[in-house]
């Protein structure tokens, strides 16, 4: 049943252009990398600043405010250019181990968003200004930093 999903995604008319189309994964990928560094850039100022090495004169709420929405972006142009890559060779991926560390740790990542935002995050008014925040927004800074490093490697172990 699996890998007939991933052949009917293989097969389907994006894969097929993707495929075909001179170029088109080239330029696909480069936006990708593009979007990751979009991505990772930003959100690893914040968890440097949750971690305590940026100075106080900014405050994590600054800080947030201010890199996220250049995050969130990367990761818009990440899932727009890596679905149409995805389709054009999910057996092959499919069929890769790096493949489960990937998706894997992108959930862990995204749930480590979402845990930080809805509970440690709620107090920041009380930690904002802090050189060094709670030890529970540094454990959250450095999933986050380890989910997105592990993120790239084995996107790149999928190319190999």
């Amino acid at each position: 049943m699996f890998w007939d999903i991933l052949g009917a995604i293989e097969r389907s008319g994006a894969g097929e252009v993707v495929r075909t189309t001179p170029f088109l994964y080239p330029v696909l990928m480069s936006l990708h990398v593009l979007g990751i560094a979009l991505l990772i850039g930003p959100a690893f100022i914040v968890d440097l600043r949750l971690l305590g090495m940026a100075r106080r004169q900014v405050p994590v709420t600054v800080t947030m405010r201010h890199l996220l929405p250049l995050s969130h972006l990367g990761f818009g142009i990440v899932l727009c250019t890596g679905l149409p890559m995805f389709s054009a060779i999910a057996l092959a991926v499919g069929e890769s181990p790096a493949a489960v560390w990937k998706f894997g740790l992108i959930v862990i990542a995204g749930f480590n968003i979402l845990i930080f935002h809805q509970g440690i995050y709620k107090t920041v008014m009380t930690w904002d200004e802090e050189q060094t925040p709670p030890t529970s927004a540094k454990i959250a800074a450095l999933i986050s930093m380890l989910c997105w490093t592990g993120t790239v490697f084995a996107g790149r172990f999928l190319a190999y």
